[in-house]
Protein backbone atom coordinates (compact mmCIF):
# COMPACT_ATOMS: atom_id res chain seq x y z
CA UNK A 1 0.00 0.00 0.00
CA UNK A 2 1.21 3.49 -0.88
CA UNK A 3 1.79 6.50 1.37
CA UNK A 4 2.02 10.19 0.53
CA UNK A 5 4.83 10.77 3.04
CA UNK A 6 8.00 9.08 4.26
CA UNK A 7 7.34 5.51 5.41
CA UNK A 8 8.97 6.17 8.80
CA UNK A 9 5.97 8.29 9.79
CA UNK A 10 3.78 5.18 9.56
CA UNK A 11 6.10 2.73 11.31
CA UNK A 12 4.66 1.70 14.71
CA UNK A 13 8.01 0.23 15.77
CA UNK A 14 9.54 3.72 15.94
CA UNK A 15 9.07 5.78 19.12
CA UNK A 16 6.63 8.68 18.99
CA UNK A 17 8.33 10.62 21.78
CA UNK A 18 5.17 12.32 23.02
CA UNK A 19 4.51 13.60 26.50
CA UNK A 20 1.17 11.78 26.39
CA UNK A 21 2.81 8.43 25.75
CA UNK A 22 5.28 8.94 28.57
CA UNK A 23 2.75 10.12 31.16
CA UNK A 24 -0.18 7.77 30.52
CA UNK A 25 -0.49 4.49 32.41
CA UNK A 26 -0.25 1.37 30.27
CA UNK A 27 -3.31 -0.17 28.71
CA UNK A 28 -5.17 -2.11 31.41
CA UNK A 29 -6.43 -4.73 28.92
CA UNK A 30 -4.80 -7.06 26.44
CA UNK A 31 -4.94 -6.17 22.73
CA UNK A 32 -3.18 -9.19 21.24
CA UNK A 33 -1.97 -9.42 17.68
CA UNK A 34 -4.33 -11.41 15.46
CA UNK A 35 -2.76 -14.85 15.04
CA UNK A 36 -5.53 -16.89 13.37
CA UNK A 37 -8.45 -16.63 11.00
CA UNK A 38 -11.73 -15.52 12.58
CA UNK A 39 -15.24 -14.29 11.83
CA UNK A 40 -17.29 -11.42 13.27
CA UNK A 41 -20.28 -9.29 12.39
CA UNK A 42 -18.40 -5.98 12.13
CA UNK A 43 -14.68 -5.34 11.65
CA UNK A 44 -13.27 -1.92 12.45
CA UNK A 45 -9.99 -0.73 10.91
CA UNK A 46 -8.29 1.77 13.19
CA UNK A 47 -8.05 1.79 17.00
CA UNK A 48 -8.25 5.51 17.67
CA UNK A 49 -11.08 7.64 19.04
CA UNK A 50 -13.40 6.76 16.16
CA UNK A 51 -12.70 3.06 15.85
CA UNK A 52 -12.78 2.40 19.59
CA UNK A 53 -15.92 4.48 20.05
CA UNK A 54 -17.54 2.46 17.26
CA UNK A 55 -16.48 -0.81 18.87
CA UNK A 56 -17.65 0.27 22.32
CA UNK A 57 -21.05 1.36 21.09
CA UNK A 58 -21.51 -1.70 18.87
CA UNK A 59 -20.74 -4.09 21.71
CA UNK A 60 -22.41 -2.18 24.55
CA UNK A 61 -25.47 -0.66 22.89
CA UNK A 62 -26.23 -3.09 20.07
CA UNK A 63 -24.81 -6.44 21.20
CA UNK A 64 -22.77 -6.78 18.02
CA UNK A 65 -19.75 -9.08 17.69
CA UNK A 66 -16.98 -6.65 16.70
CA UNK A 67 -13.22 -6.81 16.19
CA UNK A 68 -10.83 -3.88 15.82
CA UNK A 69 -7.60 -4.05 13.83
CA UNK A 70 -4.76 -1.53 14.09
CA UNK A 71 -1.23 -1.45 12.69
CA UNK A 72 0.16 -0.34 16.07
CA UNK A 73 -1.02 -0.20 19.64
CA UNK A 74 -4.43 1.42 20.17
CA UNK A 75 -3.92 5.18 20.15
CA UNK A 76 -0.52 4.92 18.48
CA UNK A 77 -1.53 7.14 15.56
CA UNK A 78 -3.34 10.50 15.60
CA UNK A 79 -5.54 9.92 18.64
CA UNK A 80 -2.61 9.55 21.01
CA UNK A 81 -0.67 12.47 19.53
CA UNK A 82 -3.06 15.41 19.29
CA UNK A 83 -3.34 18.45 21.51
CA UNK A 84 -6.18 17.13 23.65
CA UNK A 85 -8.80 19.77 22.76
CA UNK A 86 -12.35 18.49 23.30
CA UNK A 87 -14.23 21.28 21.59
CA UNK A 88 -16.39 22.40 18.69
CA UNK A 89 -15.08 21.66 15.22
CA UNK A 90 -14.32 19.00 12.68
CA UNK A 91 -14.84 21.11 9.56
CA UNK A 92 -12.92 23.87 7.81
CA UNK A 93 -16.00 24.90 5.79
CA UNK A 94 -18.04 27.78 7.21
CA UNK A 95 -21.58 27.35 8.49
CA UNK A 96 -22.73 29.57 5.62
CA UNK A 97 -21.05 27.28 3.10
CA UNK A 98 -22.64 24.22 4.68
CA UNK A 99 -26.05 25.90 4.62
CA UNK A 100 -25.67 26.61 0.90
CA UNK A 101 -24.67 23.01 0.21
CA UNK A 102 -27.21 21.21 2.37
CA UNK A 103 -29.77 23.74 3.57
CA UNK A 104 -30.06 25.70 6.80
CA UNK A 105 -31.72 22.88 8.75
CA UNK A 106 -28.99 20.36 7.99
CA UNK A 107 -26.25 22.88 8.77
CA UNK A 108 -27.90 23.48 12.14
CA UNK A 109 -28.16 19.73 12.73
CA UNK A 110 -24.42 19.48 12.23
CA UNK A 111 -23.85 22.37 14.66
CA UNK A 112 -25.94 20.50 17.25
CA UNK A 113 -23.93 17.36 16.54
CA UNK A 114 -20.73 19.21 17.47
CA UNK A 115 -22.23 20.19 20.81
CA UNK A 116 -23.51 16.65 21.32
CA UNK A 117 -20.04 15.31 20.57
CA UNK A 118 -18.55 17.20 23.52
CA UNK A 119 -21.34 15.91 25.75
CA UNK A 120 -20.70 12.38 24.51
CA UNK A 121 -17.06 12.52 25.62
CA UNK A 122 -18.14 13.69 29.06
CA UNK A 123 -20.78 10.96 29.23
CA UNK A 124 -18.23 8.26 28.36
CA UNK A 125 -15.80 9.63 30.95
CA UNK A 126 -18.46 9.05 33.60
CA UNK A 127 -20.28 5.95 32.33
CA UNK A 128 -17.05 4.06 31.55
CA UNK A 129 -14.98 5.54 34.41
CA UNK A 130 -12.28 7.03 32.18
CA UNK A 131 -9.84 9.43 33.88
CA UNK A 132 -8.70 11.91 31.23
CA UNK A 133 -7.10 14.68 33.31
CA UNK A 134 -9.84 17.12 32.26
CA UNK A 135 -8.41 20.62 32.60
CA UNK A 136 -9.84 24.02 31.74
CA UNK A 137 -13.47 24.78 30.88
CA UNK A 138 -14.21 26.51 27.58
CA UNK A 139 -11.84 27.69 24.87
CA UNK A 140 -10.12 30.93 23.83
CA UNK A 141 -9.56 32.25 20.32
CA UNK A 142 -6.81 34.89 20.37
CA UNK A 143 -6.65 37.65 17.73
CA UNK A 144 -3.00 37.76 16.67
CA UNK A 145 -3.25 41.11 14.80
CA UNK A 146 -5.48 44.18 15.21
CA UNK A 147 -7.36 43.39 12.00
CA UNK A 148 -8.59 40.09 13.49
CA UNK A 149 -10.34 41.74 16.45
CA UNK A 150 -13.39 42.61 14.34
CA UNK A 151 -13.56 38.97 13.35
CA UNK A 152 -13.80 37.97 16.99
CA UNK A 153 -16.66 40.43 17.52
CA UNK A 154 -18.50 39.00 14.53
CA UNK A 155 -17.97 35.53 15.95
CA UNK A 156 -20.08 36.41 18.99
CA UNK A 157 -23.25 36.89 16.92
CA UNK A 158 -22.41 33.86 14.80
CA UNK A 159 -22.00 31.56 17.79
CA UNK A 160 -25.18 32.84 19.39
CA UNK A 161 -27.12 32.12 16.20
CA UNK A 162 -25.55 28.76 15.33
CA UNK A 163 -24.80 27.15 18.68
CA UNK A 164 -26.88 29.11 21.15
CA UNK A 165 -23.73 30.07 23.04
CA UNK A 166 -22.83 33.36 24.76
CA UNK A 167 -19.15 34.05 24.01
CA UNK A 168 -17.46 37.16 25.38
CA UNK A 169 -14.56 39.34 24.30
CA UNK A 170 -11.53 39.95 26.51
CA UNK A 171 -10.08 43.28 25.30
CA UNK A 172 -6.35 43.83 25.01
CA UNK A 173 -6.08 45.79 28.24
CA UNK A 174 -7.64 42.89 30.20
CA UNK A 175 -5.66 40.00 28.70
CA UNK A 176 -3.13 39.78 31.54
CA UNK A 177 -5.84 39.85 34.18
CA UNK A 178 -7.63 37.02 32.32
CA UNK A 179 -4.38 35.04 32.16
CA UNK A 180 -4.23 35.22 28.36
CA UNK A 181 -1.34 37.60 27.67
CA UNK A 182 0.99 36.61 24.84
CA UNK A 183 3.13 38.25 22.18
CA UNK A 184 1.04 40.00 19.53
CA UNK A 185 -2.30 39.32 21.20
CA UNK A 186 -4.88 42.05 20.54
CA UNK A 187 -7.95 40.47 22.15
CA UNK A 188 -9.39 37.06 22.97
CA UNK A 189 -12.80 35.47 22.55
CA UNK A 190 -13.92 33.13 25.31
CA UNK A 191 -16.22 30.35 24.08
CA UNK A 192 -18.04 28.69 27.00
CA UNK A 193 -17.94 25.09 25.81
CA UNK A 194 -15.31 22.36 25.68
CA UNK A 195 -12.30 21.44 27.79
CA UNK A 196 -8.79 20.01 27.60
CA UNK A 197 -7.90 16.39 28.26
CA UNK A 198 -5.07 13.86 28.11
CA UNK A 199 -5.70 12.17 24.75
CA UNK A 200 -3.68 9.02 25.43
CA UNK A 201 -5.47 8.42 28.72
CA UNK A 202 -8.75 8.94 26.91
CA UNK A 203 -8.03 6.62 24.00
CA UNK A 204 -6.68 3.90 26.29
CA UNK A 205 -9.75 4.32 28.47
CA UNK A 206 -11.98 3.89 25.43
CA UNK A 207 -10.05 0.76 24.50
CA UNK A 208 -10.42 -0.72 27.97
CA UNK A 209 -14.14 0.07 27.98
CA UNK A 210 -14.66 -1.51 24.56
CA UNK A 211 -12.89 -4.70 25.62
CA UNK A 212 -14.82 -4.88 28.90
CA UNK A 213 -18.04 -4.54 26.92
CA UNK A 214 -17.14 -7.47 24.68
CA UNK A 215 -15.24 -6.02 21.71
CA UNK A 216 -11.97 -7.64 20.72
CA UNK A 217 -9.09 -5.32 19.83
CA UNK A 218 -5.99 -6.50 17.96
CA UNK A 219 -2.93 -4.27 17.98
CA UNK A 220 0.00 -4.71 15.57
CA UNK A 221 -2.41 -6.23 13.07
CA UNK A 222 -2.24 -4.04 9.99
CA UNK A 223 -4.69 -4.75 7.20
CA UNK A 224 -2.52 -5.73 4.24
CA UNK A 225 -5.22 -7.07 1.95
CA UNK A 226 -8.97 -6.74 1.45
CA UNK A 227 -11.31 -8.64 -0.79
CA UNK A 228 -15.02 -9.44 -0.80
CA UNK A 229 -16.52 -12.80 -1.70
CA UNK A 230 -19.98 -14.30 -1.18
CA UNK A 231 -21.14 -11.29 0.83
CA UNK A 232 -18.20 -11.41 3.25
CA UNK A 233 -15.29 -9.01 3.60
CA UNK A 234 -11.93 -10.72 4.08
CA UNK A 235 -9.37 -8.49 5.82
CA UNK A 236 -5.90 -9.98 5.70
CA UNK A 237 -3.27 -9.19 8.35
CA UNK A 238 0.21 -10.70 8.81
CA UNK A 239 -1.15 -13.08 11.46
CA UNK A 240 -4.57 -14.02 10.13
CA UNK A 241 -7.72 -12.98 8.30
CA UNK A 242 -10.92 -11.47 9.68
CA UNK A 243 -14.13 -12.30 7.86
CA UNK A 244 -16.91 -9.77 8.47
CA UNK A 245 -20.26 -8.75 7.05
CA UNK A 246 -19.61 -5.04 7.63
CA UNK A 247 -16.41 -2.99 7.80
CA UNK A 248 -15.91 0.44 9.37
CA UNK A 249 -12.88 2.36 8.07
CA UNK A 250 -11.65 4.66 10.86
CA UNK A 251 -8.07 5.33 9.78
CA UNK A 252 -8.24 9.13 9.36
CA UNK A 253 -4.84 10.65 8.40
CA UNK A 254 -3.18 7.23 8.45
CA UNK A 255 -5.33 5.82 5.63
CA UNK A 256 -3.06 4.17 3.03
CA UNK A 257 -3.70 4.26 -0.68
CA UNK A 258 -4.79 0.81 -1.79
CA UNK A 259 -6.69 -0.10 1.38
CA UNK A 260 -10.00 0.01 -0.51
CA UNK A 261 -10.80 1.48 -3.95
CA UNK A 262 -13.50 3.65 -2.38
CA UNK A 263 -10.87 5.37 -0.23
CA UNK A 264 -8.15 6.01 -2.79
CA UNK A 265 -7.47 9.67 -3.55
CA UNK A 266 -9.90 10.91 -0.92
CA UNK A 267 -7.90 11.54 2.26
CA UNK A 268 -5.19 14.18 2.51
CA UNK A 269 -2.94 13.72 5.55
CA UNK A 270 -1.33 16.93 6.86
CA UNK A 271 1.41 17.13 9.47
CA UNK A 272 0.84 18.74 12.83
CA UNK A 273 3.69 19.34 15.29
CA UNK A 274 3.73 19.71 19.07
CA UNK A 275 6.24 20.73 21.72
CA UNK A 276 5.86 20.77 25.49
CA UNK A 277 8.00 22.70 27.93
CA UNK A 278 9.28 21.45 31.23
CA UNK A 279 6.87 22.21 34.12
CA UNK A 280 6.76 25.97 34.58
CA UNK A 281 6.74 27.54 38.00
CA UNK A 282 3.86 29.75 39.08
CA UNK A 283 6.22 32.72 38.93
CA UNK A 284 7.21 31.89 35.34
CA UNK A 285 3.59 31.59 34.28
CA UNK A 286 2.70 34.90 35.91
CA UNK A 287 5.72 36.65 34.38
CA UNK A 288 4.51 35.77 30.89
CA UNK A 289 0.88 36.45 31.77
CA UNK A 290 -0.50 33.14 30.52
CA UNK A 291 -2.01 31.48 33.58
CA UNK A 292 -5.37 30.22 32.35
CA UNK A 293 -5.98 26.45 32.20
CA UNK A 294 -8.41 27.04 29.31
CA UNK A 295 -7.24 25.63 25.93
CA UNK A 296 -6.64 28.24 23.24
CA UNK A 297 -5.80 28.83 19.60
CA UNK A 298 -4.99 31.89 17.55
CA UNK A 299 -6.82 33.50 14.64
CA UNK A 300 -4.42 32.32 11.93
CA UNK A 301 -5.69 30.06 9.16
CA UNK A 302 -2.56 28.00 9.83
CA UNK A 303 -3.42 28.21 13.47
CA UNK A 304 -1.36 27.60 16.57
CA UNK A 305 -3.04 25.79 19.44
CA UNK A 306 -1.76 25.93 22.99
CA UNK A 307 -2.64 25.12 26.58
CA UNK A 308 -1.24 24.73 30.05
CA UNK A 309 -1.21 21.15 31.30
CA UNK A 310 -2.10 20.08 34.84
CA UNK A 311 1.55 19.66 35.86
CA UNK A 312 2.48 23.18 34.71
CA UNK A 313 3.93 22.30 31.31
CA UNK A 314 2.93 24.39 28.32
CA UNK A 315 1.92 22.73 25.05
CA UNK A 316 2.21 24.46 21.68
CA UNK A 317 1.10 22.91 18.42
CA UNK A 318 1.03 24.04 14.80
CA UNK A 319 0.30 22.73 11.34
CA UNK A 320 3.09 22.65 8.79
CA UNK A 321 5.80 20.69 7.06
CA UNK A 322 5.71 18.35 4.09
CA UNK A 323 8.72 16.21 4.99
CA UNK A 324 7.85 13.49 7.50
CA UNK A 325 11.23 11.76 7.28
CA UNK A 326 13.48 11.36 10.35
CA UNK A 327 16.01 13.83 8.95
CA UNK A 328 13.44 16.66 9.14
CA UNK A 329 12.74 16.30 12.87
CA UNK A 330 15.47 18.63 14.13
CA UNK A 331 14.50 21.46 11.77
CA UNK A 332 10.81 21.27 12.66
CA UNK A 333 11.56 21.12 16.38
CA UNK A 334 13.72 24.24 16.01
CA UNK A 335 10.91 25.95 14.10
CA UNK A 336 8.46 25.15 16.88
CA UNK A 337 10.83 26.48 19.52
CA UNK A 338 11.11 29.67 17.46
CA UNK A 339 7.33 30.00 17.43
CA UNK A 340 7.24 29.57 21.21
CA UNK A 341 9.87 32.27 21.65
CA UNK A 342 7.97 34.69 19.40
CA UNK A 343 4.55 34.08 20.97
CA UNK A 344 5.62 33.65 24.60
CA UNK A 345 8.92 35.53 24.87
CA UNK A 346 9.27 35.09 28.64
CA UNK A 347 9.48 31.33 28.08
CA UNK A 348 12.03 31.49 25.29
CA UNK A 349 14.67 29.53 27.17
CA UNK A 350 12.67 27.43 29.65
CA UNK A 351 13.59 24.15 28.00
CA UNK A 352 11.59 21.73 25.85
CA UNK A 353 10.74 18.32 27.30
CA UNK A 354 9.06 16.68 24.28
CA UNK A 355 8.55 17.13 20.54
CA UNK A 356 6.35 14.93 18.38
CA UNK A 357 4.19 15.07 15.29
CA UNK A 358 1.47 13.19 13.46
CA UNK A 359 -1.16 13.49 10.76
CA UNK A 360 -4.54 15.16 10.72
CA UNK A 361 -6.89 14.31 7.86
CA UNK A 362 -8.37 16.74 5.34
CA UNK A 363 -11.19 16.04 2.90
CA UNK A 364 -11.68 17.78 -0.43
CA UNK A 365 -14.96 19.30 0.77
CA UNK A 366 -13.52 20.20 4.20
CA UNK A 367 -16.07 18.28 6.31
CA UNK A 368 -16.06 14.99 8.25
CA UNK A 369 -17.56 11.91 6.63
CA UNK A 370 -19.59 9.19 8.31
CA UNK A 371 -21.23 7.39 5.42
CA UNK A 372 -21.60 4.17 3.51
CA UNK A 373 -19.47 3.65 0.44
CA UNK A 374 -21.59 4.42 -2.64
CA UNK A 375 -20.77 1.10 -4.31
CA UNK A 376 -21.05 -1.07 -1.19
CA UNK A 377 -23.26 -0.12 1.73
CA UNK A 378 -21.59 -2.70 3.96
CA UNK A 379 -18.46 -0.51 4.09
CA UNK A 380 -18.73 2.59 6.28
CA UNK A 381 -16.14 5.37 6.33
CA UNK A 382 -15.73 7.55 9.42
CA UNK A 383 -12.89 10.06 9.19
CA UNK A 384 -11.62 13.55 8.18
CA UNK A 385 -11.82 15.80 11.24
CA UNK A 386 -9.45 18.54 10.04
CA UNK A 387 -7.33 18.47 13.18
CA UNK A 388 -10.20 18.38 15.68
CA UNK A 389 -10.96 14.73 16.30
CA UNK A 390 -11.38 14.26 20.06
CA UNK A 391 -15.08 15.04 20.24
CA UNK A 392 -16.27 14.70 16.64
CA UNK A 393 -14.22 11.52 16.18
CA UNK A 394 -15.90 9.99 19.22
CA UNK A 395 -19.31 11.07 17.91
CA UNK A 396 -18.47 9.70 14.44
CA UNK A 397 -17.59 6.34 15.97
CA UNK A 398 -20.96 6.14 17.67
CA UNK A 399 -22.70 7.21 14.46
CA UNK A 400 -20.79 4.58 12.46
CA UNK A 401 -21.86 1.97 15.01
CA UNK A 402 -25.48 3.04 14.59
CA UNK A 403 -25.14 2.81 10.80
CA UNK A 404 -23.59 -0.66 11.06
CA UNK A 405 -26.34 -1.83 13.41
CA UNK A 406 -29.00 -0.15 11.24
CA UNK A 407 -30.38 1.40 14.42
CA UNK A 408 -32.34 4.01 12.41
CA UNK A 409 -32.50 5.33 8.84
CA UNK A 410 -29.08 6.68 7.83
CA UNK A 411 -30.36 10.21 7.36
CA UNK A 412 -31.65 10.26 10.95
CA UNK A 413 -28.28 9.15 12.32
CA UNK A 414 -25.96 11.53 10.46
CA UNK A 415 -26.66 15.10 9.30
CA UNK A 416 -26.35 15.58 5.55
CA UNK A 417 -23.22 17.71 6.09
CA UNK A 418 -21.28 14.62 7.25
CA UNK A 419 -23.45 11.90 5.76
CA UNK A 420 -22.11 12.02 2.21
CA UNK A 421 -19.45 9.65 0.83
CA UNK A 422 -15.99 11.18 0.81
CA UNK A 423 -15.27 12.87 -2.56
CA UNK A 424 -12.11 12.31 -4.53
CA UNK A 425 -9.58 15.10 -4.85
CA UNK A 426 -9.13 16.36 -8.42
CA UNK A 427 -5.87 14.88 -9.74
CA UNK A 428 -5.28 13.11 -6.39
CA UNK A 429 -1.65 12.40 -7.18
CA UNK A 430 -1.01 16.12 -6.70
CA UNK A 431 -2.49 16.32 -3.19
CA UNK A 432 0.76 17.26 -1.46
CA UNK A 433 1.34 19.96 -4.09
CA UNK A 434 -2.12 21.36 -3.27
CA UNK A 435 -1.07 21.42 0.36
CA UNK A 436 2.19 23.22 -0.45
CA UNK A 437 0.29 25.89 -2.36
CA UNK A 438 -2.29 26.23 0.41
CA UNK A 439 0.42 26.66 3.04
CA UNK A 440 2.02 29.46 1.04
CA UNK A 441 -1.30 31.21 0.45
CA UNK A 442 -2.45 30.89 4.03
CA UNK A 443 0.87 32.12 5.42
CA UNK A 444 0.56 35.21 3.23
CA UNK A 445 -2.96 35.87 4.50
CA UNK A 446 -2.02 35.20 8.13
CA UNK A 447 1.10 37.31 8.31
CA UNK A 448 1.04 39.94 5.57
CA UNK A 449 -2.46 40.71 4.37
Amino acid sequence: MKRLYHSAAFDPSLPVGSYWEESAPPLPVETPKLVSDTTCEVAVIGAGFTGLSAALHLARDHGVDVRVLDMGEPGWAASGRNGGFCCLGGTKASHETLAKRHGVDEARRFARAQLAAIDLVRDLMHSEDIDVDAFGEGEYEVAHTPRHVDGLRAEIDRMKAIYGLEPRIVPKEDLRQAGTAMGGAEAALFVPVGFGLHPMKYVRGLCAAAVRRGARVHGHSAVTGWKKADGWHHLTTPGGTVRAKTVIVATNGYTPEGLHPGMDGRALPALTNIITTRPLTEAEREAQGWTTPVPAYDSRILLHYFRLLPDGRFLLGARGGLDAGPESVAAMKAHMIGRLQAMFPDWGDVGISHFWRGFVCLAADLVPHVARMPDDGSVIQALAYHGNGVSIGTWSGRAAAQLAARAAPDTEIVPAVAGQPMPKFPLPGLRTLYLRGAYATYWLKDELL
